[in-house]
């Protein structure tokens, strides 16, 4: 019951994943190749982040 009211560290992970490939998306739309590059790493390190929570929650 309580449960309910448990903070999630995947679901905040997932946003954050969400939020920086649609940065990288924009950069890359605009031509910024190098910002791209810099925000898909980032989001490369998001993801090692939150594979392993994502294969616990199983």
């Amino acid at each position: 019951m309580f449960g309910l009211f448990k903070n999630d560290p995947a679901k905040k992970l997932r946003k954050q994943y969400s939020a920086k490939l649609e940065e990288a998306m924009q950069a890359q739309r605009n031509g910024d190749i190098r910002s791209y590059a810099t925000l898909s790493e980032e989001a490369q390190a998001l993801w090692a982040q939150l594979e392993p929570l994502e294969r616990d929650k199983t």
